[in-house]
């Protein structure tokens, strides 16, 4: 199983906005993050990268 950081914009300890992701959902402006648990994030923004072989996911956001 491939769990990934969500980060905004950036990685870097201070942008780390979920951590577990299993699940990514992007729609028009906005991407909406599961975590293991079942926990939802929905954030404006979009999907900038996402790398599930190193474990991360930048949004995009203002």
């Amino acid at each position: 199983m491939c769990l990934s950081t969500a980060y905004k914009n950036e990685i870097s300890d201070s942008t780390a906005i979920m951590n577990n992701v299993m699940t990514v959902e992007c729609s028009e402006n906005q991407v909406t993050l599961i975590d293991l648990m079942g926990h939802r994030l929905t954030v404006d923004g979009t999907l900038l990268k996402a790398s599930l072989t190193d474990g991360f996911v930048i949004l995009k956001t203002d």
